[in-house]
């Protein structure tokens, strides 16, 4: 290592101090990569399940498994049913530590899943969104959830990549087509005035980065191949993916943040590349790059993007070091 080598290092005891039991667990997870049987990190994840934020996020869940309002749980951002789910997934919550997680995965199952597998903001399936459908299925499964309903989910959202048995949108009387949000394929996003949407694309390949070899269907090998595809179209540092509204792309992808809905930063590309094996591909030099050079000297990260007052948790003052954004970093640049 270079002159900064122990960075990391400094980095990653504040990290594991006890008096943040969501990050220690964490980081012994996912940067000392510390066995799921070692009676340490065994220890930590309960502690987490109890005291930190998984706590606090559980302790707002009504009985019957939602958030604020019964239903699909999209709206009101960000507390409801949809967004504490992914809060939960990031805070690393698991099935197996508290029952009410369970129930919140049937739940959404039962109220935001339709029947040909589309993860929707109100139950319909013209309400589905790619930034939405890879972060819930990346989540349920991040949870521990193995529901029967989940591999339909996901060949759906392999089709709506590749464009696979779904008529376009001006198709209207076909059964099975794109709708306003999700119009097309290649991740083309009405939000985005029908151009593909990067943002999206992350939370996509998110998804199909927690997939075995064994669970990777030829359809969802030819959408993994064509969301690399694209998230390397353009140099990731640069952020040059289209944009709709703007001929500039957003300043939020060089903002790092906790958590993360489908606002995206660079350092996300990342971590979606990184999970379907690309950490080592030239290509992401020059974010790695970047990623490196926003560190303090104590080698810790700042909160730039934050959800302050709109979601269940403070995760830590804008500006400031924070320990959840070096644990995100730190897990991708393998320098625990």
């Amino acid at each position: 290592m270079d002159g900064n080598s122990s960075r990391p290092q400094n980095a990653l005891s504040w990290l594991l101090e006890p008096g943040t039991p969501g990050v220690r667990y964490l980081a012994l997870r996912d940067i000392k990569r510390l066995p799921q049987d070692d009676p340490e990190l065994q220890t930590a994840r309960r502690k987490a399940h109890t005291e930190g934020p998984i706590a606090a996020v559980l302790e707002k869940m009504q009985p019957e498994g939602f958030w604020c309002e019964p239903g699909a749980g999209y709206l009101p951002k960000y507390r409801s049913t949809v967004w504490a789910v992914i809060l939960l997934a990031q805070l690393g919550a698991r099935i197996e530590e508290d029952e009410r997680i369970a129930r919140a995965c049937a739940y959404v199952l039962d109220h935001a899943l339709t029947g040909r597998g589309q993860f929707s903001m109100d139950g319909t399936p013209s309400s589905t969104i790619d930034c939405l459908q890879g972060n819930l299925y990346w989540a349920l499964r991040q949870l521990g959830c193995q529901d029967e309903r989940l591999p339909g989910a996901l060949e759906w959202m392999a089709r709506t990549v590749t464009g696979e048995g779904i008529a376009p949108l001006e198709d209207k009387k076909a059964a099975v087509r794109y709708y306003a949000g999700k119009c097309g394929p290649g991740f083309a996003c009405g939000a985005n005035n029908k151009l593909p949407c990067a943002w999206g694309a992350a939370k996509v390949m998110l998804a199909f980065s927690l997939l075995a070899p064994d669970e990777r269907t030829p359809l969802i090998e030819a959408a993994i191949r064509q969301g690399v595809d694209f998230l390397f179209s353009v140099d990731p540092a640069s952020g040059a993916y289209p944009t709709g509204y703007s001929d500039k792309p957003s300043r939020n992808w060089w903002k790092l943040g906790f958590p993360v809905f489908y606002v995206t930063d660079l350092l996300q590309i990342v971590e979606a590349l990184d999970g379907l094996g690309y950490r080592d591909d030239p290509r992401l030099a020059n974010v790695l790059t970047w990623v490196r050079s926003r560190q303090d000297a104590a080698g810790r990260w700042a909160l730039d993007y934050h959800y302050n007052d709109k979601t269940w948790v403070v995760f830590g003052a804008p500006g400031q070091p924070n320990p959840w954004v070096t644990l995100r970093a730190l897990r991708m640049l393998g320098e625990g």
